[in-house]
């Protein structure tokens, strides 16, 4: 990579911190530090390192970028408008920190903006989202590159500061891809050792360098990282000749550079002040009565990046045609997951029959996974080290590794497989499978595993999905106090309530294997963010009544009556004893109805009318059973029987008694509740365990 004079590069570098100080200063709030002091670090990437296209943010062969110090948002904007994308215009920068709705400059970087790649901000998230895009772009070149045709080839760059590095989601995902090899990868580290607080070492005095050298990262230095865009450009054109690992380039920067108040905490998160911008102009020699103003010299700087872009494309077309030609059936598939689409027919491999017996859900659902995973090539799935327990492989699944490794048990595989072992690293698993999902939309469908109570662990990352309306399955098995002798430490009670209420996403509990398939069906319909299918480890049995088409609708009746006085609404392993519940009731004379609740969210998408017909809300009691926390079944019920502690370190059957989930001693209650129900009762509701 060449470079121009430094002499361009001063100019480029002091009207980027001038624009930055004053964009900060408009509305008296924002980030202005860490900008400034990386400001070198996006000339040697805008101009010269990354191959992208700003008149189309979404050509599929783009080197991606990743801020995951996101409240430095304002650098990446700055650069978007400079290399010519065209919404960034320079009242669009203006818009930073202001009232209007339409801003394409949010407080930290959306993934729904042209050039943002992933949603920023929670610290670490981005980097682990890095590790996603680039174990993408390894398992698509694996997959379709063939000699002389490198479809795939492009590079996955991450900034990161000292905070994503004390982030445990950041150092989980930096420990796995080095294991992997990821040498498609390139870190490059915003070293100012400045924090809110203070300076870095009031919190950490460890050496980063020795920390990711150890995790088989390769590290390469770059000293004065505030002003030598050439080191810059240099160290970044070494690690893209080192492919067997990936690599972090050590910038050592200055935050605020040029600001009176340079290399403190105080420029981290606040506007620097009039007088402060004032003479950081002056000091640069530029006008100090002109705000937001680019000289036309740096514009000229950058006006080689769009044809640079559209020639970047031009040539990847070209390639894919010939490459066409030369392996048609490969390039149909490839184009297919280009487009983001499943195989037509991906239905067709689900089950339509499961064994009659009793079955936990966790084995139903690997029974519907199986076939689904063997067949269709977007699913790239992987468990937190449970790969017995949680039945997410498949007969034939290769696993994703650096080729060549050696391990101990014999596992083995390379960049084609499609199977992770993403170790004990529950909340990286998870913000790894949205950056695997952001690659491209539908080119992939992540599927990660762990036990119910452990995606607390990873809950932030499945909430960035859905805030990004990312597609992940998220295989949640050992629900419930049905967990049993690993005690409450493993038995969920909260969480359902959580997932039930976060937005773009699906918490599905299925009752047995038919269920099962429907969630499957469900989840891989549902294109705008996670799904979490929750399952039990405990054999539950095949209730003969339910319906797999009908979990798209959330809820429907299990267990009619002509005339109910009574209802029950329950879910996944608790269906079953509402069931048994309703058959003693209706000994005692009571016609009670039953309703299989799978999905909160997908029953609130129905029609007014279909909701009213299966809640009856306001005409009879209506019982919502599970065992778990109760928030929530207000919405849909007049009473609840729930879990108001946490679990106990019982056999599961043993904890359900212990709790008072027997059929028996549900009836006896509601019973109570409903011998005394008045049409006033109904106006509130009643926890009755």
């Amino acid at each position: 990579m060449t470079t121009d004079n430094s002499q361009t590069h001063q100019l480029v570098l002091s009207s980027f911190r001038c624009l930055i100080a004053d964009l900060v200063q408009h509305y008296g709030g924002g980030h202005p530090g860490g900008a400034m002091g990386m400001a070198a670090m996006g000339v040697a990437l805008w101009k010269y390192a990354m191959n992208y296209s700003p008149s189309n943010p979404d050509f599929f062969n783009r080197d991606r970028f990743v801020l995951s110090n996101g409240h430095t948002c304002l650098f990446q904007y700055v650069f978007l408008h400079l290399s010519g994308y065209k919404h960034m215009t320079m009242e669009q920068l203006k818009t930073y920190h202001s009232d209007r709705p339409d801003s394409y400059c949010p407080g930290h970087p959306e993934i729904e903006h042209p050039g943002v790649e992933v949603t920023t901000g929670p610290l670490g998230q981005g980097i682990a989202n890095a590790v996603g895009l680039s174990i993408a772009s390894k398992n698509l070149a694996a997959l379709y590159n063939r000699p002389g045709y490198d479809v795939v080839d492009n590079s996955i760059f991450c900034i990161v500061g000292d905070a994503c590095l004390q982030e445990g989601v950041g150092l989980e995902a930096i420990s796995l891809a080095g294991h992997l090899g990821l040498g498609n990868l390139i870190v490059l580290y915003d070293n100012n050792q400045v924090t809110c607080d203070g300076s870095a070492d009031v919190a950490n005095t460890e050496d980063v360098a020795a920390k990711f050298r150890a995790c088989q990262w390769a590290v390469l230095d770059v000293a004065n990282g505030s002003e030598d865009v050439e080191a810059i450009v240099g160290a970044i054109d070494r690690a893209k000749q080192i492919t067997d690992r990936p690599v972090l380039i050590n910038v050592h920067t200055v935050i605020g550079y040029g600001a009176l108040n340079q290399g403190e905490a105080s420029a981290h998160g606040a506007a620097l002040g009039d007088d402060n911008v004032r003479q950081l102009k002056l000091k640069n020699g530029l006008d100090p009565d002109l705000r937001f103003h680019v000289p036309q010299e740096v514009y000229e700087f950058f006006s080689d990046c769009v044809p640079r872009g559209q020639h970047s494309e031009r040539l990847w077309e070209e390639k894919v045609a010939k490459y066409t030609e030369q392996y048609p059936e490969l390039a149909a598939e490839f184009a297919r997951r280009v487009a983001g689409k499943l195989p037509a027919d991906w239905k067709k491999h689900i089950p339509t029959e499961f064994p009659s017996g009793p079955t936990p859900t966790r084995k139903s659902s690997g029974l519907v996974f199986a076939p689904l995973a063997k067949a269709i090539d977007s699913i790239i799935a992987g468990t937190a080290d449970l790969t017995p327990s949680v039945h997410v492989s498949w007969p034939g699944a290769r696993d994703f590794q650096k080729p060549q490794l050696q391990t101990k048990c014999g596992l083995g595989g390379d960049y084609s497989g499609r199977y992770i072992h993403y170790g004990i690293r529950e909340h990286a698993m998870a913000a790894i499978a949205n950056g695997i999902a952001a690659y491209n939309r539908g080119t992939f469908v992540p599927v990660t595993s762990t036990f119910l109570m452990f995606y607390l662990y990873a809950a932030p990352a499945v909430r960035m999905g859905a805030l990004q309306e990312l597609q992940t399955i998220h295989v949640a098995t050992h629900d419930s106090i049905g967990t049993g002798e690993d005690g409450p430490t493993h038995q969920p009670i909260a969480l359902p309530a959580f997932y039930r209420a976060l937005p773009n996403s699906l918490f599905l509990r299925p009752a047995d294997s038919e269920e099962t398939a429907g969630a499957w069906e469900a989840a891989m319909d549902f294109k705008h963010g996670p799904s979490l299918i929750s399952l039990s480890r405990q054999a539950l049995p095949q209730l003969g009544v339910t319906a797999r088409d009908k979990v798209a609708l959330g809820a429907y009746v299990v267990k009619p009556e002509a005339e109910p006085q009574l209802q029950l609404l329950a879910t996944g392993s608790d269906l079953q004893l509402a069931l048994k519940a309703a058959e003693e009731l209706a000994r005692r004379g009571i016609r009670t109805r039953v309703v299989s609740f799978p999905c909160t969210q997908l029953f609130e998408q129905q029609s007014t009318e279909y909701k009213q017909s299966v809640l009856l809300r306001g005409k009879i009691p209506s019982v919502a059973v599970e065992s778990y926390a109760v928030n929530g079944w207000e919405r849909y019920a007049t009473a609840g029987y729930s879990m108001r502690t946490f679990g106990k370190s019982l056999p599961g059957h043993a904890a359900y008694e212990y709790f008072g989930f027997s059929p028996h001693r549900v009836a006896d209650r509601v019973e109570k509740y409903f011998r005394s129900a008045t049409p006033e009762k109904l106006w509130y509701f009643e926890d009755l365990n």
